[in-house]
C-alpha cells in the first residue's frame, strides 16, 4: 500500500471513530444537545430521531472500521455519505431556528458548521474509494 492508500485507510478509520463517538453521544451525555438539531417541522419525536440516528452512526462507524475490502468498503462510504446528507437539514434547522447546542451560540458559528458537512461527505466518499467505485461502475455501463 502506497502513501495515498495509507492516507485513505487512516482517514477511513478516523471517520469511523468520529461516528462512533458521535453515536455514543446521541445515546448518552449529548442526547439533549442532539435533540436541539431535530427540525421542529419533522413529525417525529425528537428523542426517537436522536436515538435512531445514534444507532445508525454507531453502525456506520463500525462498518468504516471493519470494511477494508471491496465491495464493503465503498458501500460503507456511500452509506455514510447518504446519512450525512440526510442529517444536513437538522444542521440547517439549527441555524434557522437559532438553537444553541454544542457551543454553537451564534448565527456565525452555526453557519460555519454548515460548511463542514460537505467536507464530511467528501471525506466518506474519498477515504473509502466510493467515488472511484462509482466512476468505474459508470464506465462499465
Amino acid at each position: 500500500m502506497g502513501a495515498r492508500g495509507a492516507a485513505r485507510t487512516a482517514a477511513q478509520a478516523a471517520l469511523g471513530l468520529v461516528l462512533l463517538t458521535a453515536g455514543t453521544g446521541h445515546l448518552t451525555t449529548r442526547r439533549q444537545e442532539f435533540q436541539a438539531q431535530v427540525p421542529p417541522w419533522l413529525p417525529l419525536d425528537a428523542d426517537l430521531v436522536v436515538v435512531a440516528s445514534g444507532v445508525v452512526e454507531l453502525a456506520l462507524g463500525g462498518a468504516l472500521l471493519l470494511a477494508w475490502r471491496r465491495p464493503a468498503r465503498p458501500l460503507a462510504g456511500a452509506a455514510t455519505a447518504v446519512f450525512l446528507v440526510a442529517v444536513f437539514p437538522g444542521n440547517v434547522s439549527q441555524l434557522l431556528t437559532r438553537t444553541d447546542a454544542f457551543g454553537l451560540d451564534s448565527d456565525t458559528a452555526r453557519a460555519v458548521r454548515l460548511l463542514f458537512q460537505p467536507v464530511l461527505v467528501v471525506w466518506a466518499l474519498w477515504s473509502t474509494g466510493a467515488w472511484r467505485a462509482l466512476r468505474e461502475r459508470r464506465r462499465r455501463r
